[in-house]
């Protein structure tokens, strides 16, 4: 689905991202780990268009999306998280979810005046979707909610939530578990396999628990100083003694990396 080539992104004098290549399988859910500063979060900016990479190519379905603004990626079906929800605070959950959807008629002036028909038709629809996303997310209790006011866990479900408000075809999901508590966080990662089990979702997720990456992702891609170190099963990542040697340094990696 999403071919990374030789990509790289430079801050100055720091290199965050060097010759970094790999692919994405349509339906897969992938994993995309290494320690802090290794350059995850600046390939994900690139790939959804948050930032211009400095060199390579990035590839999906099969067209050159190099370069592409993160409205035009997110029209071909690349939606993005963030590791701290972006939601709009002073609008209800409900509402949060009826702003997704792209090209609505109400969003046009002249539409507006002379079509009201039409948009009210439309806006009932978008409602209907995201009374069901609410629902799907067991998250109607909230449904009126300031999305402000909300937990933790209760915006990072509301974010996958915005993303299926859309025709997503591919998910980037970063760090979903942060900041999640023990039974939020299972309920989240019950979602992701469920998305991508029933709605055929294709999911590449930024994680430090070790834990829910096994249990979500294969593959499991590990980046070190901006580049693709290995790739493959979590059972056999744990074992690398080039991806403990990577994480060495960093507090707690030995035991972040095989617990």
């Amino acid at each position: 689905m999403l071919q990374v080539e030789h990509l790289s992104k430079s801050f100055g004098g720091l290199q965050a991202v060097r010759d970094c290549s790999f692919s994405l399988e349509q339906g897969a859910i992938t994993g995309l780990i290494g320690p802090n500063g290794a350059g995850k979060t600046t390939v994900f900016n690139m790939i959804a268009g948050f930032l211009k990479p400095g060199g390579g190519h990035i590839r999906f379905l099969g067209e050159e999306v190099t370069g592409l603004s993160p409205d035009r990626l997110f029209h071909r079906g690349i939606v993005r998280t963030f590791q701290i929800p972006h939601e709009f605070k002073r609008m209800t959950a409900l509402e949060n979810l009826m702003l997704v959807p792209p090209a609505q008629a109400g969003e046009r002036l002249l539409s507006s005046w002379l079509s009201w028909g039409a948009v009210r038709r439309q806006e009932r629809s978008v409602r209907r979707k995201a009374e069901e996303v609410l629902e799907f997310l067991e998250l109607t209790h909230i449904r009126d909610e300031l999305a402000g006011n909300l937990s933790g866990g209760q915006k990072k479900l509301l974010e996958l939530g915005r993303t299926m408000m859309t025709d997503a075809k591919l998910v980037l999901l970063d760090e979903p578990g942060a900041g999640v508590n023990r039974t939020l966080l299972a309920k989240l990662a019950g979602m992701i396999q469920q998305l991508n089990r029933e709605r055929g979702y294709t999911f590449c997720i930024i994680e430090h628990d070790m834990d829910l990456i096994a249990r979500l992702c294969h593959p499991v891609i590990v980046l070190a100083e901006g580049r693709v170190l290995t790739q493959g099963a979590m059972t056999e990542i744990r074992r690398d003694e080039r991806v403990l040697e990577a994480y060495l340094g960093h507090s707690g990696a030995h035991e972040e990396v095989t617990a």
